[in-house]
């Protein structure tokens, strides 16, 4: 049974908190941990609040933490029986530059801020695991617990593996999930091989000669360049990438001028480009290069590319996709294998570079207007708690007893 907006009726998040060991009482803290969260969001490398408040759980739950790993970053360690293997479970903290539009009771309490990618629910979920984990006594090995500030473009995976995440928690496999609107609530989706894009920040400026708007022939015009320059960037995913390959250039900001009489003397435009293959990002990056260089020419002004790449593709590896599917069937949730990969980035694709690992999407409910990831009227599912905490109790119990 499922309400209109598909979520999760409470009858069936009965069933499934019974199928976790997840009690009523330990979905109604999460829910209300998440809602703290949601109500308190901080920004990529601002997450000083949001990782006192993972500690001050983790310590109430008796689990083990060190704090300050790569920036705000918290790792939590449990230990049982004498098994060697050792798995991560990870979840990111930071939130996003956007004003809520909910109207929620526990919407956003900090202008400009909001938890719009559910970052917040998968904070919580990871503490339910930990709950779950500490209070099962069914399991061997070590599990360590993740918690990642600045996901959202400002490397936090790349800063806690620089500060040694890997030495000090040797662990063999790591996995994660991201919530996913669109995807009925409760399902998991597991790809076999990609599943998010890699991806860079594109800046470009232009650099004319700044003039009296009356007097157009005694300047040199970056607004005109700037337009013809967006139209000839759009021509690369249409025009220079195999038709069998993805990539998108998407431009998304564009600054210049001050004044409606005058021509501006510089323009700077922003955007993002993603792909799934090396080679594709090796097409990109030359076409951006000539296209600019052939604009700066024709127009007589000056382009400068610059572009940051982000830290690579997630790819599931094998045989940890194959344990992520096993633990999403104990848990009883439905199983999705169908769904192609997203062009949309996540760092979690730095932790695959060291470790084999999976990270799954664990379906959000219905997508409406406005509630997308990265909208501002999106909001968490806290019906899904029980799958998101029991898939990965059960991820990690799964692959400690394969080893």
């Amino acid at each position: 049974m499922r309400r209109a907006d598909n979520r999760l009726e409470w009858p069936l998040a009965d069933t499934i908190r019974e199928s976790r060991a997840l009690t009523p009482e330990l979905h109604q803290k999460l829910t209300a941990w998440r809602r703290h969260l949601h109500a308190h969001p901080e920004l990529s490398l601002q997450e000083k609040a949001t990782a006192a408040f993972v500690q001050d759980r983790l310590t109430e739950l008796g689990i083990p933490f060190e704090a300050g790993v790569g920036g705000h970053g918290v790792v939590a360690t449990l230990t049982r029986g004498s098994a060697q293997g050792r798995v991560g479970l990870r979840a990111d903290m930071d939130a996003l530059p956007i004003t809520e539009d909910t109207g929620l009771p526990y919407a956003s309490k900090t202008s400009g801020v909001m938890h719009a990618c559910g970052h917040d629910g998968h904070t919580a979920s990871l503490l339910g695991a930990a709950a779950l984990l500490a209070a099962d006594t069914s399991w061997s090995g070590t599990v360590d617990f993740i918690f990642q500030p600045a996901e959202e473009g400002y490397g936090g995976s790349r800063a806690m593996v620089g500060a040694g995440l890997f030495e000090r928690f040797p662990m063999d496999r790591v996995f994660g999930f991201h919530n996913w609107p669109g995807l009925a609530a409760g399902t998991i989706a597991v790809h076999d091989g990609v599943v998010m894009a890699s991806g860079g920040r594109v800046t470009i400026t232009i650099e004319g000669h700044a003039g009296h708007a009356g007097m157009p022939h005694l300047t040199r015009d970056p607004v005109m360049a700037a337009g013809h320059l967006i139209v000839a960037l759009q021509s690369i995913v249409s025009r220079s990438v195999d038709p069998l390959d993805t990539a998108v250039l998407s431009l998304c900001t564009i600054e210049g001028g001050t004044a409606p009489n005058q021509i501006a003397g510089r323009v700077t435009i922003r955007g993002t480009l993603r792909f799934h293959r090396e080679a594709v990002k090796d097409v990109l990056l030359a076409r951006i290069s000539e296209i600019c260089a052939g604009i700066a020419t024709s127009l007589g002004v000056k382009v400068t590319p610059e572009i940051v790449m982000g830290v690579g593709v997630v790819v599931n590896t094998p045989d940890e996709a194959s344990l992520a599917r096993a633990a999403a069937e104990k848990v009883r949730a439905e199983v999705r294998r169908d769904l192609a990969p997203s062009m949309a980035g996540e760092d979690f694709a730095f932790y695959l570079q060291k470790r084999p690992g999976a990270f799954v999407w664990i379906g959000n409910g219905e997508l409406r207007d406005g509630a997308e990831l990265h909208g501002p009227r999106y909001d968490f599912n806290d019906a899904i708690l029980p799958v998101a905490s029991g898939w990965m109790a059960e991820v990690a119990k799964t692959a400690l007893a394969s080893n």
